[in-house]
């Protein structure tokens, strides 16, 4: 009951920043001129990409904040602060600079292969994105939750590609109004974790200091 918890929370937080949706449509317009065959490679090599960087942030994250000597409740205040800039532009259904700028979006158009950048990163794997795995990992407390984190990062990319690979036929179904507001219901959500960040973070370092 515990680990199905964790991981409804870990897959909520990690699939928010992710925004699948936002990204499906992003991944359209980025390859409009593409065959179909090579849209499905493109969008398979992309999410295999992000996943793997997501799942080596996590897994080293707590190594790399001991050597920038940073804690996590330090990263969550910083992440919350990234995350809530984030869920605001979602709400006001505004493309997210922490993720994607149209001056990627133009460069984007004139690269040949595009998986890893822009679409990997930081489309799909942005500053939010490994601030958010690092914390939720470091907020397990057992192994066998982290072992949980880690399938909700796979669970996240695995509808992600899903959402890729049918993008033509979702994108038909959702339309526009739909996605809106699903973005802007994906934005409370987000602004609701990235308050969470900041509280939780604000609190540990008070406590600390005392």
């Amino acid at each position: 009951m515990v680990a199905f918890a964790f991981f409804v929370y870990a897959l909520t937080s990690i699939f928010v920043i992710v925004n699948p949706v936002g990204a499906m449509f992003t991944f359209m317009s980025l390859t409009s001129d593409r065959e179909y065959k090579d849209r499905v490679k493109l969008g398979a090599r992309s999410v295999l990409i992000a996943c793997l960087v997501a799942i080596v942030f996590a897994v080293t994250g707590e190594l790399i904040l001991r050597f920038f000597g940073v804690t996590v409740d330090s990263l969550r205040v910083a992440g919350g602060i990234i995350l809530f800039k984030v869920a605001l532009d979602m709400v006001y259904a505004k493309t997210s600079r922490e993720s994607f700028t149209e001056e990627e979006r133009k460069d984007a158009k004139e690269r040949e292969d595009i998986s890893v950048f822009p679409v990997a990163m930081p489309l799909l794997t942005g500053p939010g994105t490994i601030t958010t795995v690092i914390v939720v990992l470091r907020s397990a407390p057992t192994f066998e939750l982290k072992m949980v984190t880690i399938l909700a990062i796979l669970a996240t990319f695995a509808i992600t590609f899903l959402m890729f690979r049918f993008s033509s036929e979702l994108s038909k179904i959702l339309g526009v109004t739909v996605t809106l507001v699903f973005t802007r219901i994906m934005g409370l959500l987000l602004g609701a974790i990235a308050i969470n960040f900041l509280a939780t973070g604000i609190k540990n370092i008070f406590i600390s200091m005392l």
